[in-house]
């Protein structure tokens, strides 16, 4: 890993509130899918309803907390040996089901958020399935596939927020989708609309910095093909000053 590198002020996060308790950051992560159909990539954003205290009307890429059914899940393959590595960096007690938990929780808050199911057909329906957003891929005999996931990023809300996750930032190719349920967006639901749009355009939507940030990642991962050794950025908070640096 390099010496981490300071972010513009514009690149600051939103402003804490003196308020908020010293909260550790909740294990969560997000899903990045990318359409790479045409010469130029397309991402999947969603608009957060305008009504949650967190982002609310914001758009971002599906994702959330890690839920205890994540550990429980069965899955068809493993994380590239590049993303264990990457996910385990920086971390004083790495546990071996950490890798796994958080490519489950952002295929598992894809489909909650946008019915589309990131997995394979090939191996029939899984044999059991925890209780909730899981029985769906066993109805629909679909098996959640870690193969089809590599890590782009990892960021730490900083402190003095009201809400702080430590997200992992995956992507995976529009044609790891092996499913999808209708009637799940809408004007009531966690998001109230998705769509397919090319980076340059995602740039002029409203969005938290951290997604403008992962935007740039994703870009320059998309210049070398997604090639699975790159570097993997890492955004903290040091001092109160934000930090950038390369797992």
């Amino acid at each position: 890993m390099d010496q981490p590198t300071p972010l513009p002020a514009s690149a600051a996060s939103e402003t804490r509130s003196r308020a908020a308790p010293a909260l550790r950051p909740r294990d969560a992560a997000t899903l990045i899918l990318v359409d790479r159909a045409k010469k130029k990539p397309r991402v999947l954003m969603g608009r957060r309803h305008a009504g949650l205290a967190f982002m609310g009307g914001k758009f971002v890429f599906p994702g959330g907390r890690v839920e205890p059914s994540d550990r429980r899940m069965i899955v068809a393959g493993a994380l590239p040996q590049r993303s264990e590595d990457a996910l385990d960096a920086r971390l004083v007690r790495a546990s071996p089901m950490l890798g796994r938990s958080l490519a489950l929780a952002a295929i598992r808050e894809t489909y909650e958020e946008t019915g589309l199911m990131v997995g394979s057909r090939d191996y029939g329906p899984p044999e059991r399935a925890p209780e909730g957003a899981w029985q769906a891929f066993a109805e629909e005999g679909v098996f959640p596939d870690l193969e089809a996931l590599h890590l782009l990023a990892r960021a730490i809300t900083p402190p003095g927020r009201p809400r702080r996750f430590d997200t992992r930032f995956f992507v995976a190719d529009r044609t790891a989708v092996a499913a999808e349920r209708p009637g799940i967006v809408g004007p009531d639901a966690e998001l109230t609309e998705i769509a397919w749009v090319g980076l340059d355009e995602a740039r002029k939507l409203d969005l938290p910095r951290i997604t403008r940030l992962v935007l740039d990642d994703l870009e320059a991962a998309a210049a070398l093909d997604f090639k699975p050794f790159r570097a993997i950025p890492f955004y903290f908070e040091r001092y109160g000053k934000g930090l950038r640096e390369l797992l």
